[in-house]
């Protein structure tokens, strides 16, 4: 594989504490007890990054997304430290979006000027639901109002707004599902993640699964909200993302095709591109431990050519509108030619549409998007390999 030219780079951040851990989480988020260490976890992140940095000279950040956990029980003066020491050890693009999630409950007006005035320029608030039965079946900590008036408090702060929604939710109608939609829809974000609610190992719910609605019932879910938000001039640009004109999220879209970003913080992963190889790296999760280590790196390893392709599709098959033909090349340094049999495959299927210029997931495609990866699982000998 050769890379022609290296991909646009990010950086995640990771801020493990929340209030309580939800039931369906499966994130790397631990309960805090007592008072948050924020002073010695900002340096040990620009240690992080401090590490990485021979791996990226010449570059610039085009995006920072500091996630959680619950990134807003950090003070605002913590952030504006974590992101002084990122300008000053890495540039940034000019107008570079820096996204912080915050969760109801969590956070007040004046800290969300004080997030605004350290940097941030877009802000995502889990709220989930704004139906208190839903929430309490979650076992969040904050009601329907207070997911309103942090809705409102973000939106006087910042012009960049998301608001993360859940479907499928135990006990939860159509009717219901459609109610939380269009709620979200009248708090005026110009973005609405809509995802559905699926139960991973090591979590509450997969100890204690709940009852969910019947999968032919979220199914109409999903397209029902697809609608609505297209109704109000939503655009679907991702499986679960939808933004009104000029507000998709530029970090998320790095991520979907499959540019770089690097990971700092407990548990945050990372990819970077060289021009002769790509590699992934990970770190330590248990805040306690990734505190007290010297290196936080737990795995730092270089993704087999073979690899490449499905962990390209994994991403770039997420965009309903898919991506330009020559993308895959750009990105993994592999010929088109690698790919081939695999699309053929998927395009006598229904499964996907191409022209000359894009290929994208079809109607079908987007519905059965693990029938259409599958096809990728195929065991690929890297090229010149036999």
């Amino acid at each position: 594989m050769k890379l022609a030219l290296l991909p646009p780079l990010a950086l995640y951040v990771h801020i493990p504490w929340c209030v309580r851990k939800c039931p369906y989480c499966d994130f790397n988020s631990h309960e805090r007890s007592g008072s948050l260490p924020e002073k010695e976890y900002v340096a040990k992140l620009l240690e992080d990054l401090e590490s990485l940095l021979p791996s990226v000279w010449g570059r610039r950040l085009s995006s920072v997304f500091i996630g959680g956990g619950t990134p807003s029980l950090f003070a605002p003066q913590a952030i504006d430290a974590l992101l002084s020491g990122v300008r000053a050890r890495l540039p940034l693009e000019p107008g570079a979006e820096i996204t912080l999630e915050a969760n109801p409950g969590t956070v007040e007006a004046a800290r969300f000027r004080g997030f605004r005035d350290a940097g941030v320029s877009r802000i995502s608030v889990g709220v989930q639901s704004f139906d208190d039965a839903m929430l309490r079946a979650l076992g969040r900590i904050h009601g329907a109002d207070e997911a309103r008036r942090a809705v409102e408090s973000a939106l006087a702060a910042f012009d960049n707004v998301n608001l993360d929604l859940m479907y499928g939710l135990p006990g939860q109608s159509a009717d219901m599902a459609r109610a939380d939609i269009e709620a979200g829809i009248a708090t005026g974000v110009p973005h609405l993640s809509a995802y559905q609610l699926t139960i991973e190992p090591n979590t509450v719910f997969f100890s204690q699964p709940p009852t969910l609605p019947e999968h032919d019932l979220c199914a109409d879910m999903q397209i029902m909200i697809e609608e609505l938000l297209q109704q109000s001039e939503f655009q679907h640009y991702e499986t679960s993302a939808f933004a009104r004109p000029g507000h998709r999220c530029r970090h998320n879209l790095n991520y979907w095709e499959f540019g770089d970003y690097l990971g700092i913080g407990a548990g945050a992963h990372g990819k970077i591109s060289f021009p002769d190889r790509v590699t992934r790296h990970s770190r330590i999760k248990q805040p306690r431990e990734y505190l007290a280590a010297q290196n936080t790196l737990v795995e730092d390893k270089t993704i087999p050519a073979g690899e490449l392709p499905l962990e390209f599709m994994l991403n770039a098959l997420r965009l309903p509108d898919g991506f330009p033909v020559g993308l895959f090349q750009e990105r993994t340094g592999l010929p088109f030619s690698t790919i081939a049999a695999p699309l053929k495959d998927a395009e006598e299927k229904g499964l996907i549409e191409r022209d000359l210029k894009r290929i994208r997931p079809s109607a079908k495609g987007q519905r059965f998007l693990n029938e259409l990866l599958g096809l990728f699982l195929r065991d690929q000998q890297p090229p010149g390999r036999s």
